[in-house]
């Protein structure tokens, strides 16, 4: 069974894969990293800062695979060989994406409005492209019902992997994942197919492979942010000290920092990932709020500071 990590905006970026492949990546490395989303410019001129999150030197030793967001099949076909020049081979279709600003403009999971617009969208990218092409999806906008008519249309391309999140555009993030309706669509899946929801834990994982032993790859998200040797947990190994905890912090700290030119760009960043971090430290939670109120880099450190004396 492959694990993978799921790109999140804000989390998974190009930093956070090269200081997680440092500290835990010797023995519970993924077999890829996907990459937060790129839109494709409709005018076709690529931005060198976005694109730099996939060049090769950022991400020496990391596996990763870009994933494009889009509603114009032929521009992201145009878009997924301009990629392809940088050196990545499999490229993977957001249409799982739940945010309002996104779905808004017919991305993402609001793409799953209409099965024949996705269709037509996938014909386009599957006419210009070669190589593999592999598909996040969400069940549906309102209901798991709409997925019998999405997956009659995925299964007329050569996707390589569908990555499956079981829940509907408009739970958002709340709620339980659907596994009983993954479960009742899996057997018609015509191509390898992924989890992806809600695990957590070691055992949540073990959980997930034996009862569905026939998945290519189970997709981890929040809970490798909120504790990133849960894969290296999940193959044997121990769980992370506190000596490797504050070393990638600070990693991911120094490198934000020096990335953004200032320690407060840094410290925004931070909070987002200690939003899910937090939890994991016994005796911490009297700290979220001076955390959460930190603004300049001698009050996120202080605050870290206490964090680890706690632990």
């Amino acid at each position: 069974m492959n694990y993978y990590t799921a790109p999140m905006e804000g989390l998974t970026d190009r930093i956070w894969r090269q200081v997680h492949q440092k500290w835990f990546g010797a023995a519970g490395a993924p077999a890829r990293y996907y990459a937060p989303f790129l839109s494709p410019p409709e005018n076709r001129i690529l931005i060198k800062k976005k694109m730099a999150e996939l060049e090769d030197a950022g991400n020496a030793g990391v596996p990763v695979v870009p994933q494009v967001l889009a509603k114009d099949g032929e521009l992201a076909g145009w878009f997924i060989g301009e990629v392809r020049k940088l050196g990545c081979t499999e490229v993977n279709l957001n249409f799982g994406c739940p945010s309002g600003t996104v779905t808004a403009k017919g991305k993402g999971a609001g793409m799953l409005r209409d099965p024949a617009k996705l269709d037509a969208f996938l014909d386009a990218v599957f006419s210009a492209v070669e190589g593999p092409v592999s598909v996040k999806t969400r069940l549906g906008v309102q209901s798991a019902e709409e997925f019998g008519a999405i997956l009659a249309v995925y299964n007329q391309y050569p996707i390589c992997e569908l990555t499956i999140h079981p829940r509907v555009m408009k739970q958002l993030y709340r709620g339980e994942a659907d596994r009983a309706a993954f479960a009742r669509y899996l057997a018609d899946c015509q191509m390898p197919v992924c989890y992806n929801g809600d695990i957590t834990t070691p055992e949540a994982l073990h959980g997930l492979e034996a009862q569905f032993p026939t998945l290519s790859g189970i997709m981890v998200g929040r809970g490798l942010i909120g504790d990133p040797a849960l894969l290296r947990r999940a193959q044997g190994g121990p769980p992370a000290s506190k000596e490797e905890l504050r070393g990638y912090v600070d990693d991911l700290y120094r490198a934000y920092t020096a990335a953004f030119g200032m320690p407060s760009c840094a410290v925004s960043r931070m909070k987002a990932h200690w939003f899910y971090l937090l939890p994991h430290f016994a005796g911490a939670a009297a700290l979220e709020k001076p955390l959460r109120k930190a603004r300049e880099g001698w009050e996120y450190e202080t605050v870290v500071g206490q964090i680890f004396a706690g632990r």
